[in-house]
């Protein structure tokens, strides 16, 4: 009888024993299989020094054909007819309305000149009912009139015109325009959600002034800009050697100062100054020479412009979050990564911001809880194990590695076209304003970029080029253009 218990004891045993080898086994392939996902991943993105050159090389060869001929290249590269910059001269009140998305702001700046500077600045956001995103062109600048008009009454006393005189307003329109004058330009298309499809081919600006007039406003659009260009101007304020931008946020892109005889496709006049700024619209570069995985192959795919705005696909905050899930949920299918059962939440498309990643990115707790935190309030994932949460780190890294590597090469790539990525003996100082949430809050990502592009460089040269923060761009900036070129010269006057 005893033998018997001992015989069957040894048996239930011997099977717990078989089934933890069984589990250690299927373990331990669920992580190979995950570790091979990550490997592949690491060696397609990794972008080598030597094909982020052949990226900055495809970046300036695009950059010319754009500038060529309007139909030449994935780059727009469009005429701003911005051709002078904020001195720091400008003295005045003036204003600035930022549209740049579904939410806009309207700013008030006080100047004073070269001694005082930035006096004062007040601002207020307001955000675009959804419904207003696809209904009439008509509606939507009323709104915003509406809320213009209600910011430019709270000024009270403070801010008076002189008899004679109206407002004038820098207005930062953040979608592809094309531009017909300092002040006028007609929609391209629209992006950010938005689908007004009448308003395509329309001068935005007259549709604005109409709006403004309708509220009985008296203002007046002065400059248009996109939120590059302003960040361009704002740097330019505080330093002269600035002569390009480059914003890092939802979107991504890029303006620098040209010369005017360098840009085949302008037949008007040469500007005064001999400069002229270009917006490039940079987001839309596409070379085969980009590190493209399938994770990015399907996100265009099933995006609202297929084929389009590539770089940006790789670069900016409205992707790189999503490009993360993708790969995760490509884990969780194959390997199990968050167990037998696949979070219905990680099926969703964009629940996973680049904010989201970021913060997981830059977790730096022993045993990286924020990650835990995280997975479960996006996906609902209850418990993670450390070795997960790491492994959700490292493909956080891959990809914000891999869109850091490529702005450096892109702007590697503007200075290439400048003739200012190659040492010379009259080595210029140049300095690059950089803008946008992914610059400034993904801390991982600006310092990426920064090092590979010093690395691109090389140490002799590297030194002369700055990056440098750029303070409210799309702001500031339109409000300090409304300076440049106003219609009024008493410059001194306080109005």
């Amino acid at each position: 009888m005893r033998k018997a218990a001992a015989l069957a004891a040894a048996a239930v045993v011997a099977t717990a024993a078989a089934i933890a080898v069984r589990q250690r086994l299927r373990e331990a392939k669920r992580w190979a299989r995950v570790a091979a996902v990550l490997s592949d991943l690491q060696e397609r993105c990794a972008a080598p020094a030597a094909q982020l050159l052949q990226v900055s090389d495809a970046m300036d060869v695009e950059m010319r054909a754009g500038l060529a001929s309007e139909d030449g290249s994935k780059l727009k590269m469009l005429v701003t007819y911005v051709d002078s910059l904020p001195s720091g001269d400008e003295k005045g009140l003036f204003y600035a309305l930022d549209l740049g998305g579904t939410n806009f702001r309207v700013l008030r700046v006080q100047l004073g000149g070269k001694e005082q500077g930035v006096i004062k600045q007040e601002s207020v956001g307001v955000s675009i009912p959804q419904d207003l995103m696809s209904r009439s062109s008509h509606e939507l600048f009323d709104f915003i009139a509406a809320a213009l008009a209600e910011f430019v009454a709270s000024g009270g006393v403070d801010y008076h015109l002189p008899e004679g005189t109206h407002r004038e307003l820098g207005f930062t329109f953040s979608f592809p325009v094309k531009q017909t004058s300092i002040s006028s330009g007609t929609l391209i298309k629209w992006t950010k959600g938005f689908a007004i499809e009448e308003m395509a081919g329309k001068d935005i600006v007259a549709e604005l002034n109409e709006a403004i007039k309708r509220q009985g406003l008296v203002m007046k659009v002065s400059t248009l800009v996109n939120d590059t260009v302003g960040t361009l101007a704002a740097g330019r304020y505080v330093d002269n050697d600035t002569v390009v931008a480059v914003i890092l946020g939802t979107g991504t892109n890029a303006a620098y100062i040209e010369h005017a005889h360098a840009i085949p496709k302008w037949h008007g006049p040469l500007p005064m100054s001999g400069d002229m700024v270009i917006n490039m619209e940079w987001g839309n570069f596409k070379s085969a020479h980009l590190p493209l995985t399938e994770f990015d192959q399907a996100l265009d795919a099933e995006s609202l412009n297929p084929g389009e705005q590539i770089y940006e696909k790789l670069t900016s905050g409205m992707y790189m979050g999503e490009i993360v899930r993708r790969i995760l949920l490509q884990m969780a299918q194959e390997a199990a990564l968050f167990g037998d059962n696949i979070p219905p939440k990680l099926e969703i498309p964009y629940i996973l911001k680049t904010f989201h990643m970021l913060v997981m990115h830059h977790d730096a707790s022993p045993d990286l809880e924020t990650v835990g935190i995280k997975l479960k309030e996006i996906f609902e994932i209850e418990s993670t194990s450390r070795k997960t949460r790491k492994l959700v780190v490292d493909v956080c890294k891959v990809i914000a590695t891999r869109g850091a590597r490529l702005a450096a090469a892109g702007i590697h790539g503007i200075l290439k076209k400048l003739g200012r990525a190659t040492d010379s003996p009259d080595k210029r100082r140049t300095v690059i304003a950089v803008d946008g949430g992914v610059y400034k809050y993904y801390t991982f990502f600006s310092k990426c970029m920064e090092r590979t592009l010093s690395d691109m460089l090389g140490e002799e040269l590297a030194p002369s080029v700055v990056i440098k923060p750029a303070n409210d761009g799309s702001g500031l900036g339109a409000a300090l253009l409304a300076a440049s070129y106003s219609q009024y010269l008493q410059a001194d006057e306080d109005y």
